[in-house]
């Protein structure tokens, strides 16, 4: 059979293709779904191949439609050979309705490290799958040649580009592996010429088969998404790709025209170069076989702020929406304050980043960021500080989260703003319960200079014998917290927050006093000075996982917040003299 597909090469200009039907595959496992095999002819297909971009290009059979074109023979193909998926299964898949899917909770560090989120964001985007594993696996339905069943096991879904804007490419670089297993081409596009559209003219420019089509994920001062075709318009009804974007289910992502720039060869994978146009509808459904979504309004994005303030320029304001997804909102958080930094501070040498800001939760205490990150490579750091809680918040299995606002102000200075602890002592030798004391610590500057910084505190009234004065930086206290909360629920959206917004700071000297007691830790919490009868019921109940022992009790806690980050520990032992 011949066909006719049609596809935006250049601009936003329709060209018909030819399309020679040479057989039908049925994957015999799964779902059992069909591939139409095709041969391609026309435009610029002899020279580039199949087009990252051309997913979901309609094909017709006199005059009626067929499928969308969504399959490509890998790299380096010798002539366009595509899979087109029936428009059938395209309907069908995305007329599914379901609850928003479910997701899986992760267990992070507090501050997360850039290592743990890329896992988890590499793990929830995937690989782009083959039609089939094994040529045996494909039953040839139709088609005279005995190769079908072999191209039907080399065909991917073609690749999408992920079109980015305003982005170092250093910046995307990290993510490039992942983003390209997941069959996306990242490339780089500059934002589309605000040209006077259908919409200023009193009417709205809607979308045609076979036009070019955007997914936005991140709309403003920099932009990032993802572009294909059109394949079919029922009324206000869009449908698209032929293959999934994430296969993410229930989605809510801006729909957008676009404009095809140019289409760039390749020997290895030909793609369009496309902008981002007007938004003109929402994408609501991310199946195996297609995107789907209606024409109207956009969704509600969360709306971000970032204001960079720099010794060495003027202050700078950047705004943009970010999509609502367990993935996308935190990861694309992570890349925008990365931009931010990378683009207007230097990629080399010492820097130091302080950040504070907040992120609004409807019906939950705000998130409260305020740290520093110092160092040769402090950027990264900065940037999981504020997707790591993101992270954890979202995929939590408790209950949903509605992020209503971030907003983050970021001082940078081209210095490292460090110190280390080198001694601690008291201003007394011979320190009384329930009086007041001093606690002097020494530091030492990144540049060798001695800081020294008082922290009043009070000795215990109650207190005897020989108690424990540790001063330490994040990391130290952090590792103490995390001992004595065992068994805490921190599944639940409520102790998640808390958790974060009690997280030790790198800006902060840590005083804590201890002694030794006996107790229990029930549910998180520490419960110290219990009888004897007490502990012997909560030890009974040890085997829920809820209770674990405690051997010290803390007797006091003070901080205090530096301009640098600290570093280091030390401790004092005190033998408290009666009052």
């Amino acid at each position: 059979m011949i066909g006719v597909g049609r596809t935006v090469f250049s601009g936003t200009k329709l060209e018909d293709f030819k399309v020679e039907v040479l057989g039908v595959l049925r994957n015999v496992i799964g779902p059992k779904r069909s591939l139409i095999l095709a041969r391609l002819d026309g435009g610029p297909l002899a020279k580039t191949g199949v087009i990252a971009g051309m997913s979901g290009s309609p094909v017709y059979i006199d005059g009626r439609l067929m499928g969308a074109v969504s399959y490509a023979l890998g790299q380096f193909s010798t002539e366009p050979i595509a899979g087109i998926t029936p428009i059938a299964e395209m309907i069908d898949a995305t007329a599914m309705t379901a609850p928003t899917p479910g997701t899986r909770p992760v267990s992070l560090s507090w501050p997360a490290s850039p290592r743990e989120l890329l896992d988890i964001w590499a793990r929830d985007l995937g690989r782009a799958r083959a039609f089939v594993d094994d040529a045996s696996q494909a039953l040839l339905l139709s088609g005279a040649s005995s190769d079908l069943g072999r191209m039907g096991a080399m065909l991917r879904p073609i690749a999408v580009p992920m079109v980015t804007s305003g982005f170092d490419a250093s910046v995307i670089a990290p993510f490039s592996a992942a983003f390209t297993a997941a069959g996306f081409v990242p490339v780089s596009s500059a934002s589309a010429q605000q040209a006077p559209s259908a919409a200023s003219a009193g009417g709205r420019r809607t979308l045609a088969p076979g036009d070019a089509v955007g997914v936005a994920l991140l709309t403003g001062d920099f932009e990032l998404g993802a572009t294909g075709t059109v394949t079919h318009v029922d009324g206000d009804r869009v449908y698209a790709f032929g293959h999934p974007l994430y296969n993410l289910g229930p989605t809510e992502f801006p729909m957008t025209t676009a404009e095809v720039q140019v289409v760039l060869p390749s020997l290895m994978s030909s793609s369009k170069l496309a902008s981002f146009g007007d938004v003109v509808g929402t994408v609501q459904q991310d199946r195996a076989t297609a995107i789907a979504g209606r024409l109207g309004p956009g969704p509600s994005l969360i709306p971000v702020s970032i204001t960079l303030n720099s010794d060495r320029g003027p202050s700078r304001s950047f705004s943009f929406g970010i999509v609502r997804d367990f993935t996308f909102t935190p990861l694309l958080t992570y890349l925008a304050v990365a931009n931010v930094l990378t683009s207007y501070e230097r990629g080399a040498g010492p820097a130091s980043y302080a950040i504070r800001g907040t992120a609004s939760i409807r019906s939950q205490d705000p998130i409260a960021f305020e740290d520093i990150f110092t160092g040769e490579q402090p950027l990264a750091g900065a940037a999981a500080y504020v997707a790591g809680p993101l992270t954890a918040l979202l995929k939590n299995s408790s209950e949903p989260v509605i992020v209503d606002r971030i907003a983050l102000t970021i001082d940078a200075a081209e210095q490292q703003r460090s110190a280390r602890i080198e001694r601690v002592w008291l201003d007394t030798t011979r320190p009384r319960a329930g009086r007041d004391a001093i606690v002097y610590v020494a530091l030492r500057g990144s540049r060798g200079e001695e800081l020294v910084k008082q922290i009043p505190i009070q000795l215990p009234a109650n207190a005897t014998g020989s108690l424990q004065l540790l001063v330490a930086d994040a990391a130290r206290t952090s590792a103490d917290d995390r001992r004595d909360s065992r068994g805490a629920d921190l599944q639940r959206v409520p102790q998640l927050i808390r958790t974060f917004n009690r997280a030790r700071r790198n800006n902060r000297l840590y005083v804590r006093l201890t002694s030794s007691d006996s107790g229990a830790i029930v549910n998180g919490e520490p419960m110290a000075a219990l009888p004897p009868s007490v502990l012997a019921v909560l030890e009974a109940d040890r085997n829920s996982g809820t209770v674990g022992s405690l051997r010290s009790v803390t007797r006091g806690e003070w901080e205090l917040a530096l301009d640098v980050a600290v570093s280091g520990s030390r401790q004092l032992t005190l033998s408290l003299d009666q009052p």
